[in-house]
């Protein structure tokens, strides 16, 4: 009993302490736009007018909804009370669809947790009918609707909270406590880490070290400026081919997703594959990156690296690689260098690249103008667009997974973030320019004028299709990021007469950073880009294993020769750092 005791007493005083600080850490949240925690009031009166509207023009059918809501809840209630009245210490029938965050048999087995659950879902399958029946929304404002409907279901999961949590419960019992007292420490550091904003740690970032157990690629930075390194990585074959390859990866995060650990390194692959590789580590820039925009990622990033690598080789064109917003920067860069009748890229590879945003997919949300008008207000003030917006954009797109989940294990159930590679990098993002994030959330986005029109930029009206040189475009099926069937219609407005199209299964990662040796996803080929999305991917050939090898034998095709390897900073360019370099390293403060 005075063990007990005492250990109660311990954790009484540490959640004391543990309450002070989170109350000093919510003091000490933040100031943000308003606007970027939530949509404006028109759409909130919208989704009222419609509602009105319904309850005029037909009434039956909202009172038909309501009156079958009412009758769910009643029948279920009066269920779980005869079998109780009859001494059955077991819940009612339980129909309801499979859920991973009622797996603990409780849910099913015990009166009370199975009485919670099946009411919210009773609950969550009104709402989501309720929605349906609205008339007379745009599509855009109905997906919106839908989306901040979905949000609220998933805030209110019983799950959610420790009364009703049934794991929770069951670890705070078995720690005596210990547990709660564990998570309050979680969510104390969490709020402090993020000044005020509760925001759930995903991986335990002690657990990795840039250049020791992460991106651990041979290589070395052989040039910098102000927007970015050019890492060269060490051959690992005797001989390469003659036109080298660059990688352009997304400035939203950096480039060592593409070196996680050496068995899923897309990087290494390369290399293995007898190809000299030379990969951008971006910036992560701070206030005094306000002014830049895509004209500096494109004449200080593509424009200049290129140059170097040419330099380096020998080689009078280079194979290009752009992921995600990189890709599409690419894009861009390839119609200004038509503009200019040059011709430095041999081939360009786009993985997850959108150019055509006439269908914004689950992104609509976030990019309508209450959503950008309070982007561009903040970035104003800032200078740049702080890596936590994107993080919790990004989040909240799956937020079941990636906010709630990690919340329920870290804050009630008390568990450290787990040692996990893939979720590491996912929180170490980057900020993005003020000037940039306008142009792209305006010009590209929203207006979506690189494929409908002109996009005008270093004085020259760019187009999506003055793409016309070989091309090969990898998108992932369940990519939310940016949609396979989006990506496809870009594709088909390009001018090239040389278009291979992958599909690989899964999302904007793992769709990516599948290796061969995995065999986990397969990926779908179809050589007729002149068929609509949906035939396009009914007539699709399904092949087993990694899309890695088929794009290598694309670009097998399109660099040259094979040449005697080419060693670390040739041509007079000294190695400034070993790989990963410095700028990847770098979390400026804002």
């Amino acid at each position: 009993m005075g063990d007990h005791l005492e250990k109660l007493n311990t954790n009484l005083k540490r959640v004391e302490e543990l309450s002070q600080r989170l109350v000093e850490a919510l003091a000490n949240k933040g100031q943000n736009d308003p606007g970027l925690n939530g949509p404006g009031p028109d759409l909130y009166m919208k989704a009222s007018m419609a509602y009105w509207s319904e309850l005029v023009n037909n009434p039956a059918k909202l009172m038909e909804r309501q009156v079958k809501f009412w009758a769910d809840s009643v029948t279920h209630y009066a269920e779980a009370q005869q079998n109780l009245a009859q001494g059955k210490l077991e819940p009612p029938e339980d129909n309801t669809p499979d859920d991973r965050r009622f797996s603990n048999p409780l849910w099913k087995t015990h009166p009370y947790f199975n009485y919670v659950k099946q009411q919210y879902m009773i609950s969550a399958n009104a709402i989501e009918a309720s929605l349906k029946d609205l008339e007379g929304l745009e599509h855009k404002d109905r997906q919106r609707i839908e989306f901040f409907a979905k949000q609220m279901v998933d805030l209110f999961a019983p799950t959610n909270f420790l009364a009703t949590n049934p794991d929770a419960l069951e670890r705070a019992v078995e720690t005596e406590g210990e547990s709660l007292v564990k998570g309050l420490e979680n969510l104390v550091r969490d709020i402090e880490a993020h000044k005020g904003e509760i925001l759930p740690t995903l991986a335990d970032g002690s657990a990795f070290e840039l250049g020791k157990n992460i991106a651990t690629a041979k290589g070395a930075v052989i040039y910098r400026n102000e927007m970015m390194e050019l890492l060269q990585f060490a051959p690992t074959t005797e001989t390469v081919y003659k036109k080298p390859v660059i990688i352009f990866p997304p400035w939203i995060n950096k480039y060592y997703v593409m070196d996680l650990r050496p068995e899923n390194s897309l990087i290494r692959w390369i290399v293995d594959q007898g190809y000299t590789l030379f990969v951008v580590s971006w910036k992560n820039p701070d206030k005094s990156y306000s002014d830049k925009g895509l004209e500096d990622y494109i004449e200080k990033g593509y424009l200049k690296a290129i140059d170097v690598v040419k330099e380096v080789t020998g080689s009078k064109a280079v194979n290009a690689v752009g992921y995600c917003i990189a890709g599409t920067t690419l894009s861009l860069t390839l119609s200004l260098l038509k503009k200019r009748r040059q011709k430095p890229i041999s081939s360009a590879t786009f993985f997850t690249t959108l150019t055509d945003f006439s269908d914004q997919g689950e992104f609509t949300v976030f990019l309508q103008d209450d959503f950008v008008d309070a982007i561009e207000r903040q970035v104003a003030e800032d200078g740049v667009l702080d890596n936590k917006y994107m993080a919790k954009t990004f989040s909240f797109l799956r937020a079941k997974d990636l906010i709630y989940g990690p919340a329920v294990r870290s804050y009630m159930m008390g568990e450290a973030p787990p040692a996990f590679d893939l979720l590491y990098w996912n929180g170490d993002g980057t900020h993005l320019p003020g000037k940039m994030t306008v142009q792209y959330l305006r010009g590209l986005c929203q207006s979506n004028d690189f494929a409908e029109r002109t996009f005008e930029l270093m004085g020259k009206k760019l187009k999506v299709s003055d793409v016309d040189l070989p091309l090969c475009a990898i998108a992932c099926e369940a990519d939310h990021i940016a949609a396979w069937k989006d990506s496809y219609r870009g594709v088909q407005k390009m001018g090239s007469e040389d278009k291979t199209f992958i599909l690989s299964q899964s999302g904007h990662i793992a769709g990516i950073i599948n290796p061969p040796n995995k065999k986990k996803y397969g990926h779908y080929t179809n050589d007729d880009l002149s068929l609509s999305v949906k035939d396009w991917r009914e007539q699709a050939e399904f092949h087993e294993g990694s899309w890695w090898p088929r794009w290598e034998a694309w670009l097998r095709t399109h660099s040259g020769k094979r040449v005697a390897a080419r060693s670390l900073g040739e041509s007079g360019y000294k190695i400034l750092a070993q790989a990963p370099g410095t700028y990847v390293k770098e979390t400026p403060e804002l």
